[in-house]
């Protein structure tokens, strides 16, 4: 019988997590730490991915912090080529991000390449860098972080998911590339999730709330649930997953609008 714990051991591979100082980031580097990974935790800010990195080996796992700036070219592919002279690079998790919540009239040409240099065009360098070298030693798992409004989108955000559905397309088309290869690509999908990019919204009960109730849930999720799906995805136990964009939304972009308020009868015993 198939040893179904054993595909989610991640002991012994190399990861590289890009925005690991705070949020989905630093959740996904504990949660492949804590699987057996070992992680380079990679960041702007240096400090946060020390106290990553710091609290993850206090827990007996393997991580050193690594400071990045993840909107730039050169500096993606000079941590590529830092992790390949450790070995090898297993997995690969790229989540940072920014958002400018404007109406697209009022969005500046500056705010819009702000957003898209990060989004976008660090997502593009981010598969690209990592992409080769995994594609020359035939294998790996790339994690990029897409959002539900790739799909689904609300006035003033309309920047920011034109950046997220980029990731979505560029995350289908280089599963196609990198596959022959024996590299899997994928993205996870969060929705509400209580993080310093969300933090303003948090600060209004209103909408919190509001948020809250657009999912089947009823609240908002934490980095560690998202943390969980990038763990899962650079395990063995989804080596037939590539291509995707995982929803982690709390069942956000499964209904149409807010629950109505009805509940299902609970069944009698």
């Amino acid at each position: 019988m198939q040893d179904y714990r054993k595909l989610f051991d991640l002991s012994g591979k190399a990861a590289v997590v890009i925005g690991a100082a705070s949020g989905i980031g630093r959740a996904s580097a504990e949660a492949i730490a804590s699987l057996g990974g070992r992680v380079i935790c990679a960041d702007a800010d240096l400090a946060g991915a020390e106290a990553t990195a710091a609290g993850i080996v206090a827990a007996g796992g393997q991580a050193e912090p690594y400071r990045i700036n993840a909107a730039d070219g050169a500096e993606i592919e000079a941590l590529a080529q830092y992790a390949m002279k450790q070995g090898h690079i297993d997995i690969a998790v790229s989540t940072p991000a920014l958002n400018i919540r404007k109406l697209i009239v009022d969005t500046t040409e500056e705010e819009y390449d702000r957003v898209m240099n990060l989004n976008l065009k660090g997502g593009f360098n981010f598969l690209r860098s990592f992409g080769r070298p995994m594609m020359e030693q035939g294998s790996g798992s790339i994690i990029a972080c897409s959002s539900m409004r790739a799909v689904t989108i609300e006035p003033g955000l309309g920047v920011y998911a034109a950046s997220k559905a980029g990731i979505e397309q560029l995350v289908k088309a280089f599963a196609a590339e990198a596959g022959p290869y024996g590299v899997r690509v994928n993205a996870v999908m969060p929705s509400i999730i209580e993080t310093r990019l969300t933090a303003p919204l948090k600060e209004r009960a209103d909408i919190f709330k509001t948020y809250a109730g657009h999912t089947v849930l009823n609240r908002w999720g934490q980095p560690s649930e998202v943390g969980a799906a990038v763990a899962f995805l650079a395990s063995d136990a989804a080596s037939y997953i590539s291509g995707s964009s995982l929803s982690v939304d709390g069942g956000w972009t499964a209904i149409d609008g807010p629950p109505t308020g009805l509940t299902a009868t609970r069944p009698s015993s």
